[in-house]
C-alpha cells in the first residue's frame, strides 16, 4: 500500500554536457499543516544545497524547481570513488553513526550521509579524513555548505544553529 503522506519528486540536479537538465528523484513527505510544503527525507546525491529534513516549497513541478523554506540543520556529505565503496562504507558508517549521522544512499561508487551541523565541522572532517586516508581514490564533498553557483563561497546558514545549539 502506498503512503499518501510521502512521494518522490523530481529535483533539478544540474545540466549534462549538452546543456540539458538532469533530474534526481527524491523522497519527500508532505507537511500536515501546509500541503504546499514538503520535507526532504534523505540527503540527495546530485542536487546541491539540500539535506535531509529541509523544508521546501515546489515552485514549478514541471521544471523541478523548489524554494528552500527552512533548513533542518543537517549537513549532506557526498563521497565518490572509482571503485566499489563497500569496505569504506562499513568503516565510515560505524564512525559517523557514533556521531549521530546516518547513511542515506549507497551505490557502488557513491555514498551520501546526513549529520547535524551541531556535531561540528572539525569533528566531522576529522572522521572523514581519518577513514578516507586509506582510500586515496575517494573524494568527499559537503552537498549544502557552499554556494551551488560557484562551489566555493560558504553559505554560512549554520551560524543560526550555532546560536540555537
Amino acid at each position: 500500500m502506498r503512503n499518501l503522506d510521502k512521494t518522490e519528486m523530481p529535483f533539478l540536479a544540474g545540466t549534462n554536457d549538452k546543456g540539458e537538465p538532469v533530474f534526481e528523484s527524491l523522497e519527500v513527505e508532505f507537511i500536515a499543516n501546509n500541503p504546499n510544503h514538503v520535507r526532504l527525507m534523505k540527503s540527495p546525491l546530485l542536487t546541491r544545497n539540500l539535506a535531509a529534513g529541509d523544508i521546501l516549497r515546489a515552485i514549478n513541478p514541471d521544471t523541478a524547481e523548489y524554494e528552500l523554506i527552512k533548513r533542518s540543520g543537517n549537513l549532506s556529505i557526498r563521497l565518490f570513488g572509482r571503485d566499489d565503496l563497500g569496505a569504506l562504507e562499513e568503516v565510515l558508517s560505524s564512525k559517523l553513526e557514533k556521531l549521530g549521522g546516518c547513511l542515506d544512499l549507497k551505490n557502488q561508487r557513491a555514498l551520501v550521509y546526513t549529520i547535524h551541523v551541531s556535531i561540528g565541522f572539525q569533528v566531522i572532517e576529522l572522521a572523514l579524513d581519518d577513514v578516507c586516508k586509506d582510500y586515496p581514490e575517494v573524494i568527499w564533498y559537503y552537498g549544502n555548505v557552499y554556494d551551488p553557483e560557484d562551489g566555493a563561497t560558504p553559505l554560512e546558514w549554520w551560524t543560526e544553529f550555532d546560536a540555537q545549539g
